[in-house]
């Protein structure tokens, strides 16, 4: 029997059909019973989405609460252009706006922008573009009010500094690649070395989504929480750091110098309650400061420490028992060394009857090196190292130096009695401040520390632990020493740091530093002192380059340490001091 045609094409689509439909049956046994769980588990992961879930960075704080750098809300604002040209405000059956020109009407007020800027930034074709950035939320409300077709914002955070300039060299302050939304990464100060405590640890949210993006009320959730950064309490005190920061310019302004550095911290601790420098960064516009100075320039510059160094000659000398404070000198003008150096006082003066004291007092360099020369090179240089010479505090900021300290093998033939007198020899200001930290502290070195601890979000603080101090020289010697150092503000070279009610024990200095020019050229005018000298608190030290109205720190350093160690004594409540003890003799006959 002869098939005709359409019966043939109804068998060729029968069977196409029941072939259909068997590799339907196929997949739904595949589907329900070989591998179910595997193909829906693969269906579900095509409709999760994964986003990240930070926290504003955490605040940095001083000692006392107050803020020096905190987070605060804020929205960039941008517009779908092609969305926006669609707009339309109908009022009462009338339309009263429409399009991006009447929208820039309406926002231009609300930004505080030109209407006519802005409306350039409205028309066009872009489907995104930022029209304003760090909008405050009270702007965003306003112009989410208006209820702007193609008007959209996206949260961000935004670093502020609410007291500008203060500390900025401590604090530092952030920018750079945004690899959080919002959240710019720490450049310099604390804002860098305490990067990942601020910022905490990211969370995330995973949520299912239906074919238009959105999540499905009832589908897949989790979520894993942010957790959020400690704030960074500083050892800084905000009132006694702007004090120092004020009188710092203040003398500038007076002596014609050029920069210049003030340092308060505590005698014992070690805690730096002040460090300021002057042109300091203000982290809200750190491009408005040249990038040379950003950093915090007290632990960064190094110059020669000059005669605030004598003070390490005699605890060394003291304490390998060569000399007593009352050990008896005759010092001239000029000294020849027995390698044929010579070297000479700052002052031209016949031959004097010091004791080791007035050495000290009258800042003598010929006098200075007449003791040295009874230490070995190394011993000299074991000492410089002791104190702190040549190796990095371990103050944690980033930009910290460690000086310049050449091994002793290493000296040349002048090089080796230059040292004695702080000279041949670099630091930074903090270096020559420990020196007196660890005389003030019985001959006990501690670590500087900038921060106190780490504040919770329950306002409770995990302090820091302190570290162990190093021993450099005997509580004897230290004390002798600072006994010797309280005839230099009394009535040798460093008269003008006295405070009253306070017994005050400290070095002046003059010394050389690298200038513009890469030489020797720039002067250092500098003092450091203890106080009380009876029971220290605290010890301060200025250094001013440069100064016009006088080289010597003894006249352009030692006054500012007397209104600023006064200032901090006050700040903290020090009592004033006991009844003078009887110092060294000077001089002798």
């Amino acid at each position: 029997m002869r098939i005709g045609r359409p019966q043939m094409r109804q068998q060729v689509i029968t069977l196409g059909a029941l072939g259909v439909l068997t590799l339907f049956a196929g997949r739904l046994v595949m589907i329900q019973v070989v591998d179910p769980d595997d193909l829906a588990g693969q269906a579900l992961e095509s409709r999760l989405a994964t986003t990240t879930v930070s926290t504003d960075r955490a605040d940095i704080v001083d000692r006392n609460g107050e803020v020096l750098a905190t987070s605060v809300t804020r929205y960039h604002v941008w517009v779908n252009q092609q969305t926006i040209a669609e707009f339309k405000r109908v009022e009462n059956g009338e339309t009263v706006a429409e399009g991006a020109l009447d929208a820039a009407a309406i926002l231009a007020p609300i930004l505080d922008m030109d209407e006519d800027e802005l409306a350039a930034k409205l028309v066009g074709d872009d489907t995104f573009e930022y029209i304003a950035k760090y909008v405050t939320p009270e702007t965003w409300d306003l112009i989410s009010d208006e209820k702007i077709t193609g008007i959209e914002s996206e949260k961000v955070s935004e670093r502020l500094y609410p007291n500008g300039d203060l500390a900025g060299n401590i604090v530092g302050f952030v920018g750079g690649v945004q690899d959080r939304q919002g959240v710019e990464w720490g450049l310099a100060g604390m804002e860098k070395s305490q990067e990942e405590t601020l910022l905490g640890t990211d969370g995330s949210l995973t949520y299912e989504r239906g074919g238009n993006g959105t999540a499905i009320p009832t589908g897949e959730f989790a979520e894993t929480p942010a957790e959020p950064g400690q704030d960074v309490v500083l050892t800084i005190d905000r009132d006694i750091q702007y004090y120092a920061q004020t009188r710092l310019d203040e003398a500038i302004a007076e002596t014609g110098a050029t920069h210049g550095f003030v340092t308060v911290e505590d005698a014992t601790t070690g805690e730096i309650y002040a460090m300021a420098d002057s042109g300091t960064v203000d982290p809200n516009d750190p491009g408005a400061t040249d990038a040379d100075h950003r950093q915090s320039a007290a632990v960064e510059d190094v110059f020669e420490p000059g005669s605030t160094a004598k003070a390490i000659t005699m605890a060394a000398a003291i304490e390998e028992g060569v000399v007593t404070p009352t050990s008896r000198f005759e010092v001239p003008y000029k000294y020849t060394t027995p390698n044929g150096q010579e070297f000479k006082d700052s002052h031209e003066h016949g031959l004097e009857k010091l004791t080791a004291a007035g050495i000290l007092s009258e800042s003598s360099n010929t006098g200075t090196v007449m003791i040295g020369e009874k230490l070995s090179d190394e011993t000299r240089y074991e000492y410089l190292k002791a104190f702190g010479f040549g190796t990095k505090t371990g103050i944690g900021m980033p930009s910290e130096s460690a000086g310049i300290l050449h091994d002793y093998e290493n000296w040349d033939g002048r090089s080796k009695y230059a040292v004695l007198f702080g000279q041949a020899v670099s630091v930074t200001a903090l270096q020559a401040t420990q020196v007196y930290q660890t005389l003030a502290n019985d001959g006990v070195k501690v670590t500087p520390s900038l921060i106190k601890g780490y504040r919770n979000g329950d306002g409770t603080i995990d302090e820091v632990d302190q570290a162990e101090g190093t021993r450099v020289v005997s509580e004897d010697t230290a004390k002798q020493v600072m006994l010797m150092l309280e005839d230099v503000t009394e009535g040798g070279t460093g008269t003008a740091a006295q405070i009253d009610g306070y017994r005050v024990a400290g070095k002046t200095g003059t010394a050389q530093a690298v200038g513009s020019d890469g030489k020797l050229s720039s002067i250092v005018a500098s003092f450091i002192g203890v106080a009380p000298a009876d029971d220290p608190a605290i010890v301060v030290s200025v250094s001013l380059f440069d100064p016009q109205t006088s080289i010597y720190g003894g006249v352009v350093s030692a006054p500012v340490f007397s209104d600023v160690a006064a200032f901090a004594l006050q700040t903290l409540r020090v009592p004033p001091s006991d009844a003078a003890e009887e110092l060294y003799p000077t001089t002798w006959e």
